[in-house]
C-alpha cells in the first residue's frame, strides 16, 4: 500500500535547521497495524504527517498504491486526506461550538456528501456514543471525545487510520476502550498507523517501528503470521480519488458553509455585533443622507416649477435716455408687453406685473402681505393656476375688477381653517372678493412665496398701488434653444422703444432656465456629497470587519488546520470565511436600511426636512455592503486558506 524511499524533512526555526527525517525508507502493506515509537524529537510525528498527506518531504519518493504523490497539488492531497485517510489526534481537535454529531459529520461536507446527520449518527452509534450526539465537546469526558474523533475519522470509510498519540491524554480505562476500537477496526481490514510514547500501547500493534534522530532504528513484527493483505493496482486507483471533483458552490456545500458561518458568528455574539455596527451605521447613514438629498431635490423641483419654464424676467432700472439727464428711471408699459408679444417667432407669451405691500383685513383678522398685480398669462407661465377656485378672466382684468387670489400663508393667517372662496376681504381698505387659492410654492430664501395676494394688474396699478408703469415683464420663450436669440430680440425692442444707447445695459434680463440649472446642479452636488460622506463610514465599517476577520483567523488557526486535515481544500476555507464576512455585512446592511429609513422619517416628522427613501438607495446600500464584505473579507479568507495544516494544528 505505502512505500517511501529515502525521504528527508528539514525545518528551519530561527534560521537553525532541524533535521526531522534523514533518509527514511519504509513499506506498509494493506491491513497492517503499525505503531511508531521513539523519544520526543525522533521524527515519528513528522513521519506520520508525511504519510498522512499533511506535509511534503524535502526529497525522496512517496508512493501509495504505486502512485507517486509528490506531483499532486494541495487540492488533490486534500482529496486523499478526505477519502483515503482518517485522522485521530492526541488533542482530539473537536470544534467546541458544535455538537458531537456535527463534529463527526465535518469530513462529509468536504466530500460533497448528503445525509450528513444520518451517517454521522451511525458512526457515533458504532463507537457507543449514540445517546451523546447533541453534547458539545466540553460536556464529554476525554475518552468520549476521542471516540468522537475516531467516529469522525471513520465517517468517509477510509482505508488508512492515522492515529497521533490517540491515548496520550486518557486514563487507563479510556485507553483500553480506544485501543479496543482500533484493534477492531484493524480486524475489519483497516490499516492503522499509530504514533505513541507508551510501550504497552505499541505492543498491541502487529508491527513496531522505533525511531531516533530522524531515522528508523528498529522495525519489528510482533505477530509473525501477519504480513498484510496484498492489493494490486487494478483493485484500487489513487487517480480515481483525486479525479472526484466537487465544488464549494454546490447546493449542499453552500448550505453547509452558510450553516458553519452562522455558527462561528453566533459563537462570538458580542464581537460579531460590534463588527456589524460599523456596516449598520454606514448603511443607515447612506440611506438617510440619500433620502435627505432626494427630498431636497424634489423640494427644489417643486420650487423651480414656480419659476416657470423657458422664462425670461425683465426688470427696469436707471438709464441714460437719449437727450436726457443721467439718473432717469426706465419704466415699462403695456406697450412694451405688446411689442414683445409681437416677436412671435421667439416669444410664446408675455405678461407684465407690478408689486407692492398692503394690509389685508377680514373681520377681526388682519395681515400685512405682498400684493402682486398680474396679467392673464401669468398663471400658466409661473405655475400659479389655483387648485381651489379659479384664475382671473381677461374681462376682469380689462374692467379692473376687485377680485383676488390669495396664497396659502395668507389664507391660514386671516381665515384659519375656514373656506375663503367667495369671502370679501379689504386690501388697503378696498373690498375684494376672494376667487381662488394659489398653489403652495414654499419658501424661497428669505421670502415666503405663499405670503402673497394676486390681483389683476390693472386693478393693482390704478386702484391699489397708484402706479402707471410695470415693475417687471415675464416672457416665455417658444423653445429652450431660442433663449439666447430671444434675449437679443427683446433687448433690441426695449432699447428701441426707450431710445437707449446701443451699449446701455441699464435694464436687466434674467434667464430663469439658467437659475433652474444652477439650483439643480447644486442640489445634485449636495446629494452626491452627502452620499460620499456616508459611504466613507461604510468603508470604515468594512475595515472593522476585516480586522475582526483577521482576529478570527488567528483565533481559529487550529480549527483551520483541523479542517484541512480532514479534507478541506483552500477554496473551502476561503469560501467559509468569505461567507462569514458577507453575512455580517449583509445583516448589518439590512438593519442599517431600517435604521436609515427610520432616521429619514424622524427628520421629516420632527425637523421638517423633506426626505424620500428611494429604491435605488436601498439597492445601492445593500449591494455596496455585500461588496464591502467580499472586498474586506477576501484578505483574511485568503490568509486562512493558505495556512499549512501542520503548522495550524500546532498553533498555540
Amino acid at each position: 500500500m505505502i512505500k517511501i524511499n529515502n525521504i528527508s524533512k528539514t525545518y528551519h526555526a530561527d534560521a537553525v535547521p532541524v533535521y526531522a527525517l534523514r533518509g527514511v525508507s519504509l513499506s506498509i502493506k494493506a491491513g497492517e497495524f503499525v505503531a511508531i515509537m521513539g523519544p520526543s524529537g525522533s521524527g515519528k510525528s513528522t513521519l506520520l504527517h508525511l504519510l498522512g498527506f499533511l506535509d511534503r518531504p524535502d526529497k525522496g519518493e512517496y508512493k501509495i498504491f504505486n502512485t507517486e504523490i509528490s506531483h499532486l497539488n494541495d487540492s488533490e492531497l486534500a482529496a486523499l486526506r478526505n477519502r483515503l485517510a482518517g485522522f485521530v489526534f492526541q488533542q482530539f481537535h473537536l470544534l467546541r461550538r458544535i455538537s458531537a454529531i456535527e463534529n463527526v459529520g465535518l469530513p462529509l461536507i468536504y466530500a460533497g456528501k448528503t445525509d450528513i446527520q444520518e451517517k454521522a449518527f451511525e458512526k457515533l452509534k458504532a463507537v457507543g456514543l449514540a445517546e451523546r450526539k447533541t453534547h458539545r465537546p466540553n460536556e464529554l469526558s476525554g475518552g468520549e471525545q476521542q471516540r468522537v474523533a475516531i467516529a469522525r475519522a471513520l465517517i468517509n470509510d477510509p482505508m488508512i487510520i492515522f492515529a497521533d498519540e490517540p491515548t496520550g491524554n486518557l486514563d487507563t480505562k479510556s485507553e483500553e476502550e480506544i485501543m479496543k476500537i482500533l484493534k477492531k477496526l484493524n480486524d475489519q481490514g483497516k490499516t492503522i498507523i499509530m504514533v505513541t510514547h507508551e510501550r504497552e500501547v505499541a505492543e498491541q500493534a502487529k508491527r513496531i517501528i522505533t525511531m531516533r534522530d530522524g531515522k528508523i532504528q528498529t522495525d519489528v513484527f510482533t505477530d509473525k503470521n501477519i504480513m498484510g493483505r496484498e492489493i494490486v493496482q487494478d483493485d484500487f486507483s489513487i487517480s480515481d480519488i483525486v479525479a472526484q471533483k466537487h465544488s464549494s458552490f454546490g447546493r449542499m456545500e453552500f448550505l453547509q458553509h452558510c450553516h458553519q458561518a452562522f455558527q462561528a458568528i453566533f459563537s462570538n455574539k458580542v464581537r460579531s455585533f460590534l463588527s456589524i455596527l460599523g456596516i449598520l451605521f454606514g448603511v443607515a447613514a447612506v440611506i438617510a443622507m440619500m433620502a435627505l438629498g432626494e427630498g431636497a431635490k424634489l423640494s427644489m423641483e417643486q420650487r423651480l416649477k414656480s419659476l416657470g419654464s423657458n422664462l425670461l424676467t425683465i426688470s427696469g432700472g436707471h438709464a441714460q435716455m437719449h437727450g436726457a439727464a443721467s439718473g432717469t428711471v426706465t419704466r415699462f408699459t403695456f406697450e412694451d408687453v405688446t411689442a414683445i408679444r409681437g416677436l412671435s417667432d421667439y416669444i410664446k407669451k408675455a405678461s407684465g406685473s407690478c408689486r407692492g405691500s398692503a394690509q389685508i383685513v377680514y373681520e377681526n383678522a388682519n395681515w400685512n402681505t405682498s400684493i402682486e398685480g398680474v396679467d392673464y398669462d401669468y398663471a400658466q407661465m409661473r405655475a400659479t393656476v389655483p387648485e381651489i377656485g379659479r384664475w382671473f378672466t381677461r374681462e376682469e382684468i380689462t374692467r379692473r375688477d376687485k377680485v383676488a387670489i390669495i396664497g396659502i400663508t395668507v389664507a391660514n393667517k386671516i381665515f384659519n381653517n375656514r373656506n375663503p372662496i367667495g369671502k370679501q376681504i379689504k386690501i388697503n381698505r378696498i373690498n375684494f372678493q376672494v376667487i381662488g387659492i394659489a398653489p403652495e410654492k414654499g419658501s424661497g430664501g428669505w421670502r415666503d412665496q405663499d405670503d402673497v395676494v394676486y390681483i389683476p394688474v390693472t386693478t393693482a396699478m390704478y386702484r391699489v398701488l397708484g402706479k402707471d408703469y410695470l415693475d417687471q415683464i415675464y416672457v416665455e420663450v417658444a423653445d429652450v434653444g431660442l433663449m439666447a436669440a430671444a434675449q437679443d430680440q427683446v433687448r433690441a425692442v426695449i432699447k428701441k422703444k426707450h431710445k437707449l444707447y446701443k451699449d446701455d445695459d441699464s435694464f436687466e434680463i434674467r434667464d430663469m432656465s439658467e437659475i433652474q440649472q444652477m439650483l439643480s446642479s447644486t442640489t445634485q452636488t449636495m446629494s452626491l456629497l452627502l452620499g460620499s460622506i456616508a459611504a466613507i463610514s461604510l468603508l470604515v465599517g468594512g475595515i472593522g470587519i476585516m480586522n475582526i476577520m483577521l482576529v478570527s483567523v488567528t483565533e481559529r488557526t487550529r480549527e483551520i488546520g483541523l479542517r484541512k486535515a480532514i479534507g478541506a481544500r483552500g477554496s473551502d476555507i476561503m469560501f467559509q470565511f468569505l461567507i462569514e464576512a458577507v453575512v455580517m455585512t449583509f445583516s448589518g446592511g439590512l438593519i442599517g436600511i431600517l435604521l436609515g429609513a427610520g432616521a429619514a422619517f424622524i427628520m421629516a416628522a420632527v425637523v421638517g426636512w423633506a426626505t424620500k427613501v428611494s429604491l435605488f438607495s436601498v439597492v445601492l446600500s445593500t449591494t455596496f455592503s455585500i461588496i464591502v464584505g467580499i472586498g474586506f473579507g477576501l484578505w483574511p479568507a485568503k490568509k486562512a486558506a493558505e495556512l499549512n495544516p501542520i503548522e495550524a494544528l500546532r498553533y498555540e
